[in-house]
């Protein structure tokens, strides 16, 4: 993948130790840490389960130097997104909470908002 100058990332799934993903931190671009079972749409964020994973992955990072970004999918909206940004990600994937409002524009303005640093 980084021979043909692209990005490589890497996804733990709610049930998906941190652990698992230690061999290939340094390999990798972007870290996704699914926040929801991937499958369907509209499910709620899992904070309990994987908020800590995406703490370790920060202090994990910092401590070895490395630079991949933390991304979180699943159940991201204005409410959950602040929570994920206070454990360090800094990418968010939208599905229901920027496909579901009338008003996609602004519904992604105050999701921005409500992530600002």
């Amino acid at each position: 993948i980084k021979a043909a100058g692209l990005s490589a990332g890497l996804v733990l799934n709610p049930a998906t130790p941190f652990e698992a993903a230690k061999p290939y931190l340094s390999l990798i671009d972007l870290l996704l840490v699914m926040t929801v079972v991937p499958g369907f749409g509209g499910q709620p964020f899992m904070e309990k389960e994987t908020m800590p994973k995406l703490a370790e992955a920060h202090a994990y990072r910092e401590a070895h130097g490395l630079k991949f970004h933390l991304e979180v999918d699943g159940g991201i909206y204005v409410t959950t997104a602040p929570i994920a940004r206070k454990h360090a990600a800094n990418l968010f994937v939208c599905g229901t909470s920027a496909f579901g409002p009338k008003d996609m524009n602004q519904s992604m303005r105050e999701l921005g908002a409500a992530v600002a640093e």
